[in-house]
């Protein structure tokens, strides 16, 4: 395991800590995510922990499945007691950039529904503004995708169409939609962007996360920093 799995996993056992007996738990999608849904199923078999999780995307609705923890969904509860995600890009004011695994709408439809929105990341995704050598991702309805594109470079964008990997085509969301990854270089008011982008129809949803996070879990080469919401 390199610096960077180990410094993931340490986060992300820290985020875990915040977890109770009988929490309903929104459990992000991505790598990190995925070190902290491991250890809940653990806690799950070796503690007898009761909780249920609300998962953000296929891939980790299988491994909460896999690692015995029991599903629920919003229609059964749709107020959270927590949940855990990961990041791509987080800021000193603790806004976010999310989505480059495609699954940023459910992600910050759990979020909302959260009494408490925690953060697991490595160090490298620190910066000190959102938007430095990193897009936005943006779901878009495919109906509107060369439309939206057009309204996105009137906004100062420069967007491109998420291509698959292993596959003929554009990435296709959970959802059913595309993803278009959005370069506006430093970005000064994420709030004013987010607004801005969902201004436009045919855009679902950004992976600006705007003062919704309440801790941010930082994992480093020899330790982890816990950095809260002002």
């Amino acid at each position: 395991m390199d610096w960077r799995e180990g410094a993931k996993k340490r986060a992300a056992l820290e985020a875990v800590k915040h977890v109770r007996e009988g929490f309903v738990i929104g459990l992000g999608s991505g790598t990190t995510v995925a070190y902290a849904v491991q250890e809940i199923g653990e806690k799950v078999r070796r503690e007898g922990l009761r909780v249920l999780g609300v998962p953000t995307s296929h891939q980790v609705l299988r491994l909460a499945v896999s690692c015995g923890i029991p599903i629920t969904t919003l229609d059964e509860h749709p107020q959270l007691d927590l949940t855990i995600d990961g990041a791509d890009q987080v800021d000193g004011r603790l806004n976010l950039i999310k989505g480059m695994g495609g699954a940023l709408m459910r992600e910050k439809i759990v979020a909302s529904a959260s009494k408490q929105f925690v953060i697991v990341v490595d160090e490298t995704k620190l910066v000190e503004e959102l938007g430095m050598n990193h897009p936005v991702p943006v779901e878009v309805l495919p109906f509107a995708l060369s439309v939206v594109m057009v309204k996105v470079r009137k906004l100062g964008g420069k967007p491109v169409l998420r291509e698959g990997k292993d596959k003929v085509g554009p990435v296709v969301t959970d959802n059913g939609n595309f993803v278009l990854d959005v370069e506006f270089g430093v970005i000064d008011d994420p709030g004013d962007l987010d607004v801005r982008l969902k201004s436009v129809p045919g855009v679902l949803e950004t992976g600006l996360f705007v003062e919704v996070a309440d801790v941010v879990y930082v994992g480093g080469r020899s330790g982890v920093q816990r950095l809260l919401k002002r």
